[in-house]
């Protein structure tokens, strides 16, 4: 039964039989939310397609270094082979997860201590879309050997006017791996400006 978190809740990585999580999968969803009826949904419905993208930053002490440390749609790997992202979702059609990102947190550098897990969307200015246009965003962690959901953060603040949002990190503590359910949203305007927030 997959734990339910609240905001800002912090909890460790372990599976159901209780030994330690070494491989996950993190997944991202979202759902356009649907325009109104009548006219305005006709004006509107060649333009509601919303591109979100999910992204890791992998921080040493907290920070991220190198842009060779971003993993998303274009770059679907990091060097380590810890971290790999299965591919570019653009229109949050679709049940379940939207974009998923795979860790092998055995595989990751020692010097690695944290993976900070983003959504931006993709030309948000110029396509005039934020993210009080989606519902139902969520952020969660599969036990990637059994498939298991272990939590979930459904992301339920209001979001009017944000353009990204930092979604949850996976960070390592007197050597445990945990992860931190965030969902604060900001005005940044693309993935290069938001990941100055964590350099």
């Amino acid at each position: 039964m997959a734990v339910n978190l609240q905001k800002g809740q912090k909890v460790s990585l372990v599976k159901s039989n209780g030994k330690k999580l070494t491989k996950l999968m993190v997944g991202l969803g979202w759902d356009a939310a649907q325009a109104e009826g009548g006219f305005f949904k006709k004006l509107f419905s060649g333009k509601k397609d919303i591109d979100c993208d999910a992204s890791v930053f992998i921080c040493k002490n907290g920070k991220l270094v190198d842009n060779a440390d971003i993993v998303y749609f274009g770059n679907l790997q990091h060097n380590s082979g810890a971290v790999k992202h299965m591919g570019d979702n653009l229109t949050g059609d679709g049940e379940g997860d939207d974009e998923q990102i795979f860790v092998d947190l055995d595989k990751i550098p020692s010097d690695y201590d944290k993976l900070v897990f983003v959504v931006n969307i993709y030309k948000a200015v110029d396509r005039n879309q934020h993210f009080g246009m989606i519902k139902n965003a969520f952020i969660r962690i599969v036990d990637s050997e059994t498939n298991e959901e272990l939590c979930r953060y459904n992301l339920s603040d209001n979001y009017d006017n944000m353009l990204a949002m930092v979604a949850g990190e996976v960070y390592k503590k007197n050597g445990e791996w945990k992860f931190n359910a965030i969902g604060n949203g900001t005005t940044d305007t693309g993935l290069a400006e938001l990941s100055r927030r964590f350099m």
